[in-house]
């Protein structure tokens, strides 16, 4: 047995994935190196990281300068608490950075170690708020239908995705789920953005406006197939949250830290959320980070609650040091390389290579996008739109073979939805690499097909 044999032997014993099933693990995507866009598997090949890892390495792999910072932050101190009465450089300097490229009702950082604990924070938040406020029945959280917000539980119970919540049940109280911004199969005879912005107001107004926490969306939803809100959507929803006093989270996991062309993406719209989930592009993935962006209105009432209602929410690695002074670091490269501008720039260029590649294809019911983020829906038949169900795993499969890889989103019986290939390559990706994905896609949905 040769050591890769060897390795994968033991990860099959002893390791539980995410997301697991042993029939999906007989033969796994085995990493052993990653330089910019390329990332080289244990049997020799090449291929293009078109996911970024998994949405989240930004500035590309095999960045010495990260490597670099986490190293001289450890040998100075790894670990020092950030609870009340404590703190740590790198935390303080990286809270400030952010706010500063946040929006501009951003006023402070809580730092967590990933996008679900960010969101789980979120929601804290929004409960802590209104107790605050002396409106302490307001504790519903409203999201969308396709959302994806986690698994932990509270985070899972707002995300609208049914396969994740099959083996957990019953969802936590008070989360419920809404009509998303989906334009290609929206249902309903208004305008595709205002119509899901008003599926939020019918919420609240069914439920009460009294008992509404929050809302929380993702400006573009990720995982749930690269689902791009029309442009009338989110100042819509802003709207409807300040005539119904209700907190708007924005889960910028995804699309933080320049993703969409912007350092954060509602930006795109004018508008301005209460709190914002971030994770992911915070380090490039190289270590774990996360954290909520606080908005003033919400930092005020913090400050100014009394001792007996003081913020008690905690967690051991909150302003990690090491995970801090890589973030700060991160955050750095993508200022001096300016790769929120790029990530506009060559977002447009992908967009446009995707559809001169393949809008001919019988099987490509819609090409969509924002930044460096893109989606490609899969169907049986155009006019219709009939779902292509099945297909997106078998395109996966090709185009890995073909030295690309992809996140194939897998879609369900249900009619609303189908299959959708999603793409989220490095901010830093070559433009020589870059437009290498629409043609090896293209080949490879053709062989899917056949």
């Amino acid at each position: 047995m040769d050591g890769t044999a060897e390795l994968l032997d033991i990860d099959r014993r002893y390791l539980v994935h995410p997301l697991h099933h042993p029939d999906e693990h007989k033969a796994p995507l085995f990493v052993t190196e990653g330089r910019g866009a390329m990332l080289h598997l244990a049997d020799g090949r090449e291929v293009i990281d078109g996911l970024a890892g998994l949405w989240n390495v930004n500035v590309g792999h095999g960045r010495g300068e990260l490597a670099d910072a986490a190293a001289a932050q450890m040998r100075r101190i790894a670990f020092a608490s950030a609870y009340v009465g404590a703190t740590n450089e790198p935390a303080i300097r990286l809270s400030e950075k952010i706010v500063k490229h946040a929006y501009s009702n951003s006023s402070a950082i809580y730092f967590t170690t990933a996008g679900a604990e960010s969101n789980e924070s979120s929601f804290k938040f929004a409960r802590y708020y209104w107790k605050v406020m002396d409106k302490p029945n307001k504790t519903k959280i409203i999201s969308r239908i396709h959302a994806y917000h986690g698994v932990t539980m509270a985070a899972m119970s707002a995300t609208g995705m049914k396969a994740y919540h099959n083996m957990f049940g019953p969802l936590v109280p008070g989360f419920l789920q809404v009509a998303p911004p989906y334009a290609y199969r929206w249902q309903g005879n208004e305008e595709p953005g205002i119509g899901a912005a008003e599926a939020v107001e019918k919420a609240i107004l069914a439920e009460g406006p009294d008992t509404i926490a929050a809302v929380i969306a993702e400006p573009v939803m990720g995982a749930g197939g690269v689902i791009v809100p029309p442009d009338s959507y989110f100042p819509k929803l802003r709207e409807i949250c300040d005539r119904y006093d209700v907190l708007l989270i924005a889960d910028e996991v995804i699309t933080g830290f320049g993703r969409t062309g912007r350092w954060f993406a509602l930006g795109h719209w004018g508008v301005e959320p209460d709190l914002v989930s971030f994770a992911k592009g915070v380090t490039s993935g190289y270590l774990p980070l996360g954290g909520v962006i606080v908005s003033k209105r919400v930092h005020d009432a913090l400050l100014a609650a009394p001792m007996d209602r003081r913020f008690m929410h905690a967690a051991t690695y909150s302003g990690h040091p090491v995970c801090c002074a890589v973030g700060l670091r991160n955050v750095e490269i993508i200022e001096s390389e300016g790769l929120v501008e790029r990530a506009a720039i060559m977002g447009k260029r992908l967009m446009t290579a995707l559809n001169e590649h393949l809008s001919d294809l019988p099987v490509v019911g819609e090409i969509r996008g924002l930044g460096m983020m893109a989606g490609i829906e899969l169907v049986t038949d155009r006019a219709t739109k009939a779902p292509a169900l099945g297909l997106a795993p078998k395109i996966g499969r090709e185009a890995i073979a073909r030295g690309l890889l992809v996140r194939p989103r897998a879609g369900s019986a249900d009619p609303a939805f189908g299959d959708t290939i999603c793409l989220s390559p490095p901010l830093s990706t070559p433009t020589e690499i870059l437009d290498r994905i629409p043609q090896i896609l293209r080949e490879a949905i053709t062989a899917a097909i056949k």
